[in-house]
């Protein structure tokens, strides 16, 4: 067992959100993206997420050139508030060219557009000092199976990781599984498949999986054991942790806000595995509710993190020894019962 005791925080900008609701008005104003990264620091966060356009916003209407100029102003930026750049991640899923997936598309055009762009962000993520992007495979699927090819399609899901691990030869890529939503049947569900893309290319150290609770949730999948997986292969890159009410939507609920337990088996599988000693961020992907006023909205974020570091201190004090004689007794409904009477009782 290697506890690790000492966790830094991050979430991308779009965890402050807009307040858009596409099924009324908006609830709050919008917040200045450019405000936002004040707000870190104060809340206990030293590291931020990234979409390629969050770094260089209308990153399409420019040139290489004039976007590597802007990267290196956030990079500045970042450096000047102390900020960590987590990853960057391509954002594939709202031009015309990746409506059916940019990587899988049946259209040689759309492939090569989206290649492009994929460059283009593992640039920009070098240019502000970050050593990963994160492939959120959003569109990389199909709502028919008969739709695509997919042998094929996992096929140049490879080839697309081996072209990323040429392309730059220090850079991590680190693969976000989620079943479904927005396309309803999606490449790359899990954390085995991602893991299985990274042994099959040909640069293994450098893939590894992002675990978000809500998606292996939407899998019928545990957090934890997806975690756990990732971390029997020393390729757990980062985790979203949030939490998800049933097989609905990606909800982005607060972390533990759901099923505590199962957010106390996250920080337990975390905390014995020495996550984070290596710098890895503890990142959170939770989203305010519709119906909350203000601006900026924060306290979704701020919970969520406190959440995390009282569930730490549960895990330390988890009787360790009575875990084992139960186990070794194979007395699991004592130990679901003490389990349960150390998440309610107050330390």
């Amino acid at each position: 067992m290697s506890m690790q005791s000492s966790y830094r925080f991050s979430f991308g900008p779009w965890n402050i959100s807009e307040g858009a609701d596409p099924f009324g008005p908006e609830v709050r104003p919008a917040y200045p993206h450019e405000g936002k990264y004040a707000l870190y620091k104060a809340m206990g966060f030293d590291g931020v997420q990234f979409h390629d356009d969050d770094v260089v916003p209308d990153l399409a209407k420019l040139t290489t050139a004039q976007a590597l100029q802007k990267a290196g102003e956030v990079g500045r930026m970042l450096n000047n508030q102390g900020l960590v750049p987590e990853f960057v991640a391509p954002r594939l899923w709202f031009a015309e060219q990746t409506i059916d997936g940019g990587y899988t598309s049946n259209s040689a055009a759309d492939r090569a557009y989206a290649w492009d762009r994929t460059r283009v962000c593992v640039d920009i993520a070098r240019a502000i000092g970050s050593k990963a992007i994160v492939l959120w495979l959003a569109r990389e699927g199909s709502y028919i199976r008969e739709a695509k090819d997919a042998k094929l399609a996992y096929e140049r899901l490879l080839e697309l990781v081996d072209n990323i691990l040429t392309y730059d030869h220090q850079i991590e890529i680190w693969i976000e599984p989620k079943p479904n939503e927005p396309t309803d049947l999606a490449y790359v569900p899990t954390a085995g498949h991602a893991i299985a893309l990274a042994y099959a290319s040909q640069a293994p150290k450098r893939v590894k999986a992002l675990i978000e609770s809500a998606h292996a949730i939407l899998a019928g999948l545990d957090p934890s054991d997806e975690m756990a997986f990732c971390l029997a292969h020393d390729k757990l890159g980062s985790v979203h942790l949030n939490d998800q009410n049933g097989l609905k939507y990606d909800q982005d609920k607060n972390f533990g806000a759901v099923n505590l337990r199962a957010a106390f088996n996250q920080v337990l599988v975390l905390e014995d595995n020495g996550y984070g000693k290596n710098g890895e961020f503890v990142g959170l992907d939770v989203k305010a509710f519709r119906t909350q006023r203000g601006s900026p909205v924060t306290q979704h974020l701020k919970s969520s993190r406190e959440l995390f570091l009282l569930l730490v201190e549960k895990v330390h004090t988890y009787d360790r020894k009575l875990v084992q004689q139960l186990r070794d007794a194979r007395d699991y409904e004592a130990l679901e019962l003490y389990t349960l009477r150390h998440l309610l009782a107050a330390n």
